[in-house]
This record gives structure tokens, C-alpha cells and sequence, in this order.
């Protein structure tokens, strides 16, 4: 019998379809304190579609940017480019926030924050609901 998890079940078709669309589930779980903050900041203009974008070319920004900034300062000034390539990379994620939600950089910024609270808020009430059937969950709820 074939192990739950091997390399030959996830490539399989049928292992393929579970991963992608457990991809796309978590994609558009993660999209949800995006899609909260932006509602809240731009006065309920922001779409679910658009915060599902913005989650996903983010990062991708973010780590070209990162990537991009921390090699080609790090010729100029060495070993501090790394933390300056991070505040870069952070900017850059923000003007995604910017441009995907017609907002301004404080209303970029704003989203940013109030997604981290909802994100901390959702995964704290997910953690209590399967706290039980997840040991060690992402949350320790019994160390608050």
C-alpha cells in the first residue's frame, strides 16, 4: 500500500488537483485580513478580487525587490544593505497595496497593519476552534 504522503501521490493527477486547490483555498484564506483592511480604509471600495491580487503579487514584489536591492547596495556598503533592502522590499510591497486599492501611502501602510491585526485575530480563533484536533498549533492559546 502506498503511503499517504509519498512523492508518487502528490504528482499524481488526482494529487496534483488536492494541492492546487488546497493552494487556492489558503490563497483566498490569506486574502481575507487584506480584503478586511482594505474595506475598512478605502470606505468599502476594495473587492475580495483585489485583495486576492494584491496577496498574490506582494510577495513577488517584495522578494524581487529584496533580492534586487540587497545585491546592488550590497557592493556599496557590504553587510548593512540587508536590512536597508528590507525596508526597499517593505516600500515596494506597499506600493502594490497603493496602486491595487487607489490609495495613498498611508493608506497603503494601513492596510498593511490592520491586515497583520485581522491575520493575528483569524489565526488566533482558527487555532481555538482546532486547537484540540491540532496539538502544537500555530498558536499556543493555553501561553496567553
Amino acid at each position: 500500500m502506498m503511503p499517504l504522503l509519498s512523492s508518487a501521490a502528490i504528482f499524481s493527477p488526482v494529487g496534483l488537483g488536492v494541492v492546487l486547490i488546497g493552494l487556492v483555498i489558503i490563497w483566498a484564506v490569506l486574502s481575507l485580513p487584506v480584503y478586511v483592511a482594505a474595506k475598512i480604509v478605502t470606505g468599502g471600495k476594495a473587492t475580495l478580487l483585489a485583495a486576492m491580487g494584491a496577496t498574490l503579487l506582494g510577495p513577488i514584489v517584495y522578494f524581487i525587490s529584496v533580492i534586487l536591492a540587497a545585491f546592488s547596495l550590497g557592493v556599496i556598503i557590504g553587510f548593512a544593505a540587508a536590512p536597508v533592502a528590507l525596508v526597499i522590499a517593505f516600500i515596494a510591497w506597499l506600493a502594490v497595496y497603493k496602486a491595487v486599492f487607489s490609495t495613498g501611502w498611508l493608506g497603503a501602510f494601513l492596510i498593511a497593519f490592520i491586515s497583520a491585526i485581522v491575520f493575528v485575530i483569524i489565526a488566533l480563533i482558527i487555532t481555538a476552534l482546532l486547537g484540540p484536533a491540532v496539538p502544537n498549533g500555530f498558536f499556543d492559546v493555553k501561553s496567553f
